[in-house]
């Protein structure tokens, strides 16, 4: 199967804060794209530009010889593959099926396998870079299952992405995308310290990113999501609760290897009192809530 635009139907599931961007990324690279998602308002601007709403699940997967999947949490990606009407009973032989979610390394490799029974090629292939990777067609992928599908799908990954690296065998691109979180977790605790103990200080937090955000201590973080700290814009980026979702299944993960995670445990505790205090549905940044 050639990845040629104007030979390849894409269908795409989920559109969520990201998955809207990944989407129009493809359509105006020239695909023709069908679109599916929960809610049919969130697709009206997709589809004013081209893409082919579907009704639901099956006709998309039933059309599509490309499927993307992304949404929510790992039940959604078991309903949305292996459900009665889900995409492993109704793509036809030889698709394509790439969930861009972040999912269980363990229900990846469930679908990879279930897929092959059923003569269909299956990645798993989480991305990071948020909102604003989304949208700059900036995300970093990472991906497993098949070299050979892989490459097929490598065409739409540089659509929607810069860093892009195939990690291995089915469930390595979820795997590495909870080293990916670990990072992350650990990594928001400290930049929330850090800006809070500037503005104690009765330093200028702005003035004081300056310095710090281009030295040792620079991170994605700090820099991007730091100057939204202090400007006090919690709207998601990336849901806090869906980073929750994460970081349980890295921690799930860890266990299977008798490995700890102590700076990653610390960070789940803090952001699931941030949820209780009513922030599940703001951006990752507002566990500097917890520190002001």
């Amino acid at each position: 199967m050639q990845m040629e635009p104007e030979k390849t139907c894409v269908g795409f599931i989920g559109l969520g804060v990201m998955g809207k961007s990944m989407a129009g990324h493809i359509l105006r690279a020239g695909y023709e794209v069908h679109v599916y998602t929960r809610t049919k308002a969130a697709a009206e601007e997709l589809v004013a530009k081209g893409a082919v709403w579907e009704d639901s699940v099956k006709t998309l997967s039933q059309k599509s010889r490309v499927i993307i999947t992304m949404v929510g949490y790992p039940s959604d990606v078991e309903q949305v593959y292996l459900g009665e009407d889900g995409i492993l009973a109704h793509a036809g032989k030889g698709a394509l099926v790439i969930d861009m979610t972040t999912s269980s390394p363990d229900l990846a490799v469930k679908i990879h396998q279930k897929a092959a029974l059923a003569g269909i090629e299956a990645l798993d292939a989480p991305v990071s870079g948020g909102d604003l990777g989304a949208k700059n067609a900036a995300l970093s992928i990472m991906a497993g299952g098949d070299r050979a599908a892989f490459d097929k799908a490598l065409p739409l990954f540089e659509v929607m992405g810069k860093n892009i690296v195939f990690q291995g065998k089915p469930g390595s691109g979820q795997h590495t995308k909870m080293a990916n979180q670990i990072a992350i977790a650990a990594g928001m605790v400290a930049v929330c310290e850090s800006i809070a103990y500037a503005k104690k200080a009765g330093l200028d937090p702005e003035t004081v990113l300056k310095s710090i955000g281009a030295g040792a201590a620079a991170s994605w973080s700090l820099n991007n999501l730091g100057p939204r700290m202090i400007a006090g814009n919690m709207e998601p980026g990336f849901y806090v609760k869906h980073f929750i979702k994460d970081m349980k299944i890295a921690v799930e993960s860890s266990r299977q290897f008798y490995f700890q995670t102590p700076g990653l445990d610390l960070a789940l505790s803090l952001y699931e009192r941030l949820a209780r205090m009513g922030y599940e549905d703001k951006g990752t940044q507002a566990l500097f809530k917890l520190f002001e």
